[in-house]
């Protein structure tokens, strides 16, 4: 997944000024307690960053999405 699309999903799920709050803000478990925006910037793929928000907000991921 390029990063302009994992960007993309990150808006389209929680909105453009949202989205990168909840990329610098929250921690999550799967990503070894850091942010989206550390695991970003520690090298991990884009794929594994948006499976892992997938995993922790299923409710609020449009399901047409999660892939």
């Amino acid at each position: 997944m390029k990063l302009s699309d994992f960007w993309d999903r990150m808006e389209e799920t929680f909105g453009a000024g949202y989205a990168k709050s909840v990329a610098a803000d929250l921690t999550l478990g799967q990503l070894g307690g850091r942010t989206i925006d550390q695991a970003l910037a520690d090298g991990e793929n884009a794929k594994a960053v948006w499976m892992a928000v997938c995993r922790a907000w299923p409710e609020r991921v449009p399901a047409r999405l999660v892939r």
